[in-house]
This record gives C-alpha cells, sequence and structure tokens, in this order.
C-alpha cells in the first residue's frame, strides 16, 4: 500500500534542487584534491569554509555542462538544499528488511533500503573486489535509496553496478551516509553520497553517475573522476511503479526473505521531519565553523 500524497505533483521532485545538482562534489570546511581530478558537468564548492585546495595538476571540468570552483555564494545555498535533502531521505521509510553491514554480492531491486554498521574493526560495506547490483527491471526510472546507519566505506576495486536498465536510463540512487564515507582506491562507485560529515575518495576511485556532498565536513580527492547524474525523483516508487517491494538476491542466486513492507513515507508525509533534520544539519555546520575561526 502506498499513502496519497498531500500534493499531486510532489512525488515528482527531485531530491536534489537546482542549487544542490549543479554540485559534483560539495564541502562544508574544505575540499581537497591531490592529483587530477575530472568532475563531468558539475561544480565543485565549499560553504561556509573558505579554501578549494587542487593539487599540482588540479581539477579537470568537462562534460556538456562543464563546471567551475565555488567558494561560498551558490555553494551556500546548495548546502541549505543539502539539509533538506538529508532530512528527506532520513524521513522516507524502508520498504524491505534492514540489510547487514557487507553488501558483498547482493542483487537489489528498486526500493528504501536501511543498512545497519558493518561489523568489526575495519568493516566494510564492500569488501575488496566486492560487487554490489542494482537491478531496474527494465525501467528508465528505477529507485534507490540506501540509509546508513553510520559510515559508508568501500574496498579497492569494490564496484556498485547497473543491470537491466530501460530506454533513456534516469535512475535516482541516494547514499544517505549517517557520518563519513570512504571509498577505497578504484573503487566504482554509482550514486549520490550525501554524507553528515566527510567523503574521501582514494586514490582512482570513481562516481559513475552521482555526487559526492559533505554537510559538515571535508571532501578528500585523490585523482578520481565524477560523472554527476542519477538523481532522479521519487516519481516511480512514489506511484508504485516499475520494480514495486524491494527483492534482495543473495551471492547464491535465491532471494533472501524479507517482511512484508512498510509503508512508504513519501514527500507528502516525510517533510515533517524534514525541518528537524534540516535544522539540525545546520546548527551543526555553524557550531563547527564557529569553533573552527575562535
Amino acid at each position: 500500500m502506498v499513502l496519497p500524497l498531500a500534493a499531486p505533483k510532489a512525488n515528482a521532485a527531485s531530491i536534489l534542487l537546482s542549487d544542490l545538482a549543479s554540485f559534483a562534489v560539495l564541502g562544508a570546511t574544505t575540499v581537497t584534491n591531490t592529483g587530477s581530478t575530472t568532475l563531468v558537468s558539475g561544480n565543485v564548492g565549499v560553504d561556509a569554509g573558505s579554501s578549494i585546495v587542487p593539487g599540482s595538476t588540479g581539477f579537470t571540468f568537462a562534460g556538456p555542462s562543464a563546471g567551475t570552483s565555488i567558494v561560498g555564494g551558490v555553494a551556500g545555498l546548495a548546502q541549505t538544499q543539502l539539509d533538506t535533502a538529508l532530512g528527506l531521505l532520513g524521513g522516507l521509510a524502508t520498504s524491505g528488511s534492514v540489510l547487514g553491514g557487507v553488501l558483498d554480492g547482493l542483487t537489489l531491486n528498486q526500493g528504501v533500503y536501511g543498512v545497519s554498521a558493518a561489523a568489526g574493526n575495519g568493516g566494510f560495506n564492500l569488501s575488496t573486489g566486492g560487487v554490489l547490483t542494482l537491478d531496474a527491471q527494465g525501467s528508465s526510472n528505477p529507485f534507490w535509496v540506501f540509509q546508513m546507519s553510520s559510515s559508508l566505506n568501500t574496498g579497492s576495486g569494490s564496484v556498485v553496478q547497473f543491470i537491466n536498465q530501460g530506454a533513456n536510463f534516469n535512475p535516482g540512487l541516494y547514499w544517505d551516509v549517517g557520518s563519513s564515507a570512504v571509498l577505497g582506491t578504484s573503487t566504482s562507485f554509482q550514486g549520490n553520497i550525501l554524507a553528515v560529515t566527510s567523503i574521501s575518495l582514494n586514490t582512482s576511485a570513481t562516481i559513475g553517475c552521482g555526487s559526492a556532498l559533505a554537510a559538515n565536513g571535508a571532501v578528500t580527492m585523490d585523482t578520481n573522476t565524477i560523472s554527476t547524474g542519477c538523481n532522479g525523483s521519487l516519481s516511480v516508487i512514489a506511484s508504485g511503479g516499475t520494480g514495486g517491494t524491494p527483492i534482495v538476491i543473495g551471492p547464491d542466486q535465491t532471494p533472501v526473505p524479507t517482511p512484508e513492507p512498510s509503508t512508504l513515507l513519501l514527500l507528502g508525509t516525510a517533510v515533517a521531519g524534514v525541518l528537524g533534520k534540516a535544522g539540525f544539519h545546520r546548527a551543526k555546520r555553524m557550531t563547527t565553523t564557529a569553533s573552527a575561526s575562535a
């Protein structure tokens, strides 16, 4: 069952509003880059910090809508929209069971998934060489949200990949990270990382479509490529479209049992939780900035 939305057009809204969607990389304190990093059709920005620190080669802005470096200004507006996006994603009810901390070998239909903390010291959500497969089931606009209870970590050479894409593929893929995200060396990743604290991309890690957006800390990069995209709206999953109930397929290619899905709390109802969470992120960022300048 899907609850009707208060406003008929609300479920077609994008999670990333226009200013935020223009950034491939957004930090709160600093953005630091070593080596040559390429941003395809996206800006790099900082607010409320005051520095973007490129390495000897720096950033290459490419693509049909080549971006630029921005400190303050529209980056500040984007940070406000990031607060709102984090609140919205956090307000969505999971539509299947909470996944274990390690995602290796899973195949997932579209849905809203909770992910528990990876077990043990240095535990990974994707281990070295691990593969997470997202099955679009022929849809052009599938939608996935991963609500990480703490951090997001990937091992070297790990992969997030799509299969069975529909024509004119425009997925919505969001990683709602409760603390910090670290992509390991040569990780091949997909989707928008929205982290409450910081994001680190180790050497040669790539984001095929998505962005790295940190609400309160730094973004650190080293010879990476980020291509913006994967920011489709909630419209398909909100209307109970293609994909339906999320299915988890385990490493042995058999379905993993999941309970009946919770009713999705979509845009019409999730907004109630947005303002409180957004206000928390703004307050935390302001406190961090004030402490740094003291």
